[in-house]
This record gives C-alpha cells, sequence and structure tokens, in this order.
C-alpha cells in the first residue's frame, strides 16, 4: 500500500479524480485552481528554455558529421510533414462520415467577447513572417521569452561553431553537461508536485466550464476523441509495426507524462521529461535533442485533426456544403496555417479563425460556438501531440541507426 501511494502515476491519477470532484461540488475554488496549475506549469517552463539548448549544443557537438545533423532535420521535417497530412485527411474524412454538425441548433453563435482578439491574431498571420521569426534578433530575447524555434535555430547554429573547435571545445563540453544534469535534476525535483498541478488544472477546468456545457457540443468532442484515438491506435501503432517496436510498451513507458498532460491540458508541462524519458528509452541524445522541440512546433497531429474536424464541423451547422475541391483545399491551407501558428497562445483558435478568413465560405464569428469547449478537447490534443512526437524520436532515430532498446 505504501508503495501503491509513492508512485507517481498513481498520484496524479488521483489527483486529476480530487480535481474534477473539487471542481464540481466547490466551483469557487475555481481561481485558486487556475493558479496552482499555472504555478506548476511556470515552474516546468522555466526549464524548456535551456535543457532544449544544452541538449541540441551537446547533442551537434557530439555528432562529429555534421552532414548528419542536416540529414536527421530533413528527415524530421519530412515525417512531420507526412504524419501530419494523414492527420488532417483523416479528420476531414471523419467529419464526413460522422457529420457532428448536422442538425446543430444554436439560438447564438456562442460567446463573441474573445473573437475579436482571435480575429486580430489571425490577421496578423502571414507564413513570411512567420520564417522571419524563426530567426532571433537577440539570442538572450529569445531565452527570455522562451520561443521554442528561436532558441532551437540559436541552438543548432552554437551546436556547430562548438563542434568546429574541436579538442579546445571539450572543457565546455563538459561544463554543458554537468549543467544539464543540473536542471535534469531540477525538473525530477518539480516532477514530485506535479500530481498537485494536475488537481488545479482539473479542478479548474471542471469548476469553470461545467460538466454542462459539453452536451450541445457533446458529438463534436465525441468525434475528435474517437478520431485522435483510432489515429493513435491505428495509424501511429502501424509506423511502431513498421519500425519494430511496441506501441503499447512505448505508451507504458511515458503513462506518467500521459496522465500529467491529461491533468495540466498543456504538453509543454512534459516537454523536458519526455526529452529525457526518449534518451531512456533508446534514442540518442543527438536526435531527441533535434526531433523533440522541432517536433513540438511542426507535428502537432492532435490539433491538426481537431482544426480539420472543427471547421467540416461548422460547415455542417450553418448548412454549408463543401465540394471535394474546397476540402482539399481546406487541408492545403491547414497545413501551412496550423505550423504557421506553432507556439503561439491560443493558437487553436487562432489558426482556426485565420483558416475560416483565408477561405470565405463559412462564418469568422462560427469559432465562438466552441470556445465552451475548447478546454474539454484541450487534454485529446496535448497527448495525441506528445505521443505522436515521441514516436517521431524513435523513428528518425532508427533510421539513423541511433536506437538503443532499454534493457529490461
Amino acid at each position: 500500500m505504501k508503495r501503491l501511494l509513492s508512485n507517481l502515476t498513481f498520484q496524479v491519477l488521483a489527483a486529476i479524480l480530487l480535481g474534477i470532484i473539487v471542481g464540481l461540488y466547490f466551483k469557487d475554488f475555481a481561481p485558486t485552481a487556475q493558479l496552482i496549475s499555472k504555478t506548476f506549469i511556470s515552474m516546468i517552463t522555466m526549464l524548456i528554455a535551456p535543457i532544449i539548448f544544452l541538449t541540441i549544443v551537446l547533442g551537434i557537438a557530439g555528432m562529429r558529421d555534421m552532414k548528419k545533423v542536416g540529414r536527421v532535420g530533413a528527415k524530421a521535417l519530412l515525417y512531420f510533414e507526412i504524419v501530419t497530412t494523414f492527420a488532417l485527411i483523416i479528420g476531414v474524412t471523419v467529419a464526413n462520415l460522422i457529420k457532428p454538425g448536422q442538425g446543430f441548433v444554436s439560438n447564438s453563435t456562442g460567446d463573441t467577447s474573445k473573437l475579436a482578439v482571435y480575429q486580430k491574431a489571425a490577421s496578423e498571420m502571414h507564413w513570411g513572417d512567420f520564417i522571419a521569426h524563426i530567426v532571433p534578433a537577440n539570442a538572450f530575447d529569445a531565452f527570455a521569452k522562451g520561443d521554442i524555434l528561436q532558441i532551437l535555430f540559436f541552438a543548432v547554429l552554437f551546436g556547430f561553431g562548438l563542434s568546429r573547435m574541436g579538442e579546445t571545445g571539450q572543457p565546455l563540453i563538459g561544463f554543458f553537461d554537468k549543467l544539464s544534469k543540473v536542471f535534469f535534476n531540477i525538473m525530477h525535483i518539480i516532477m514530485k508536485v506535479a500530481p498537485i498541478g494536475a488537481f488545479g488544472g482539473m479542478a479548474y477546468t471542471i469548476g469553470t466550464y461545467g460538466l454542462g456545457t459539453l452536451k450541445p457540443l457533446a458529438w463534436l468532442m465525441g468525434s475528435v476523441y474517437i478520431t485522435m484515438f483510432l489515429f493513435i491506435f491505428v495509424v501511429l501503432n502501424m509506423i511502431c509495426y513498421l519500425y519494430k517496436f511496441s506501441l503499447w510498451q512505448y505508451l507504458k513507458f511515458i503513462r506518467q507524462e500521459i496522465l500529467i498532460v491529461f491533468g495540466t491540458s498543456s504538453s509543454e508541462s512534459v516537454l523536458p521529461s519526455m526529452m529525457e524519458k526518449m534518451e531512456k528509452f533508446g534514442c540518442s541524445r543527438s536526435v531527441v535533442g533535434l526531433v523533440i522541440p522541432t517536433g513540438y512546433s511542426f507535428n502537432l497531429d492532435g490539433t491538426t485533426i481537431y482544426l480539420s474536424m472543427s471547421v467540416i464541423f461548422l460547415a455542417q451547422v450553418f448548412n454549408i456544403p463543401l465540394s471535394l475541391a474546397q476540402q482539399l483545399t481546406i487541408i492545403g491551407i491547414l497545413m501551412l496555417t496550423s505550423k504557421g501558428a506553432a507556439g503561439v497562445t491560443g493558437s487553436g483558435f487562432i489558426v482556426l479563425t485565420s483558416t475560416l478568413a483565408a477561405i470565405r465560405v463559412i462564418p469568422v464569428e462560427g469559432v465562438a460556438i466552441l470556445l465552451g469547449v475548447d478546454r474539454f478537447m484541450s487534454e485529446a490534443r496535448a497527448i495525441t501531440n506528445m505521443i505522436g512526437n515521441g514516436i517521431a524520436a524513435v523513428v528518425i532515430a532508427k533510421s539513423e541507426k541511433e536506437f538503443k532498446p532499454p534493457t529490461p
């Protein structure tokens, strides 16, 4: 019994259940619960920039063949594009088959008070600006803001520069290696309070939105969850089979991270621990350092499924028939916009709003219908994103013969 109580997986699961109960019966606790959840996520977020930087720098500096770094990066981006395109096609297909928006009745288009913010953000989204934004004007500013893509770009260049120093760079590599261990030790300390963070996130979600808000849009929610379940256990499972490793073994290995993401609704809450876990699972540090952080911006399988289904859902709500050509156009636009808002707070609504504005077929105001239930679908998005990124790391590592399965 004592061993069970000290198990982190059990603690997080118990905290989630307690959060649901508190959210249902003590709604006034929601602001405090939100503060608890935000504090835990902030504790994790403060480690993301240094851990990503040190992991990438050490990974690249440890590679003798610089062409290999470029090859790993190119493979990762190609893999991300193929898998997320599959996710988009599956989302559109399921939405057309299930028709979650057909017969939807609403007296209003929803809470439009927040819509202006997303419309403004969407109008400011440009693909060219996104590319230019990857290069930081000030490296220290990128660290201060926690901009993952800018830190990634700077870390790659820093790693290249350090690798060219040869033996003279070894003392700095040794220092960075020790510093990396310090940050991972800090992460282990913070993870001990993960159940408290999961409790706060769940109590806030249930206390603020209530289970009653799910009823009008339950069919859409169910469709999204079923689609993501099928994506994980059919598409990703097939990828695991092709690359000769077990999806179930992998999911069991990261079960604690899955529960934490479910409780906090944030995949970033486990980014540092996922990088460590994937190394322990058998991927080399260099592959993990390049694939996992990049995947958090370019391999958002759950987000792309949600976006594609939401667009079709809104078309059905407003009784707007979309031709095959229009749906293919939507997929093409989403392939770009789903990458363009990477790392932006509220990116789901920003991408959805910008996509509707681009196709000019579905009323942009319809996004407000989804505001009430978006929080309840964020868990599925975050978990699918996280699982997909870990599998991507294994696939790239195996393709580079940089994978050593963990010893039992």
